[in-house]
């Protein structure tokens, strides 16, 4: 039996639907983020995911459902909605003739911060995304990851409970990408909750409490990292025969496979039991069939392999068939 989490959701999403003319961005979707955690969405550019954040940081007028986010009506209240968040957009908005410590002190003054609380707020921040040694660079003459740093800085500020990133590592070297994932753990670990959008497998991965696959603007599955590998089955095995249509039908009987997909030159088992023991079996199964194997690939589920499962396509493969709804419970943090 489910029990209700005792402490509410700082955001709060119920049949959120928004159009443009006659095309739906996003549609029908519900959700919660809890307080404290990492929530991703994960999807490909144009499934919506930048159109919910708009709507939830009062960017963008809402139409159909309810967004309450720290507590706040998005709509009835907007400005408390405002004085509760810090935003990075995917576009990078520094003005850049200003130095990074101007950058911060401009902000905090936006935001009527008393003088010696904004020069320790800055001076605190500057030393969590390592960009003290910065503090007197214009900012044009930043790398692009020293850029994404100070905008984190600056949507900090303020000391908002929610910290809304729109695809903060877009454009940046895997290297430096990895390297923000570290402030933004670190950004985290102060308390701040963080709603994050993503087309990168990896990115919700590595950093998320619980991700959200969006697509075509409907969430398709939500959970955590494990939680959604684990709807595969515990190891993915693949297969290139010389007769695949024979091989998949005998196969998808076996007790221990759970699906049957068809793949190019190929096709991918997903079963519940380890696949180092039930491999031999199969195996054996195949050639006592007549069918030679030429061959075998066995892994653990992925993200990506997530996302194909439950998508129907890569990420992004357009013309596939729209993707069925799921959600698993959270299990806790």
């Amino acid at each position: 039996m489910e029990h209700a989490d005792p402490v509410p959701p700082i955001i709060s999403v119920e049949n959120l639907e928004h159009r443009y003319g006659d095309f739906t961005a996003v549609d029908t979707i519900s959700f919660t983020v809890k307080k404290g955690e990492i929530f991703s969405f994960l999807g490909p550019n144009g499934a919506g995911k930048s159109t919910v954040i708009n709507i939830l940081i009062t960017l963008l007028a809402r139409q159909k459902g309810t967004a309450v986010v720290a507590g706040y009506d998005v709509t009835a209240q907007p400005q408390q909605v405002r004085e509760s968040i810090g935003i990075v957009f995917q576009d990078i908005t520094l003005d850049r003739d200003m130095t990074v410590r101007e950058t911060l002190e401009f902000h905090g003054r936006l935001y009527n911060m008393p003088v010696s609380e904004r020069r320790a707020r800055i001076d605190e921040l500057l030393k969590l995304v390592q960009l003290d040694t910065k503090r007197d660079e214009l900012t044009k003459r930043l790398s692009g990851g020293m850029k994404r740093r100070l905008e984190i800085a600056r949507g900090l500020m303020t000391r908002p409970k929610i910290l809304f990133l729109d695809e903060p590592t877009i454009g940046l070297d895997p290297q430096t990408r990895m390297r923000m994932w570290e402030y933004i753990k670190n950004v985290n670990n102060e308390g701040t909750t963080i709603f994050l959008t993503t087309h990168y497998m990896d990115e919700a991965d590595q950093l998320s409490d619980r991700i959200s696959i969006i697509d075509h603007g409907k969430i398709v599955i939500t959970g955590t990292s494990g939680e959604l590998k684990n709807t595969l089955g515990r190891d993915l095995i693949y297969l290139e025969t010389d007769n695949n249509d024979a091989a998949v039908r005998i196969l998808k009987d076996v007790a221990a496979v759970r699906d049957v997909r068809i793949k190019s030159g190929g096709f991918v088992l997903t079963v519940h039991e380890d696949g180092t023991k039930i491999l031999p079996s199969l195996i054996d199964t195949l050639r006592k069939n007549g069918i030679e194997i030429s061959t075998i690939n066995l892994k653990k589920p992925t993200m990506d392999d997530v996302f194909v499962h439950y998508t129907g396509k890569e990420l992004r493969d357009e013309g596939a068939a729209p993707a069925r709804a799921m959600h698993l419970q959270p299990r806790g943090r």
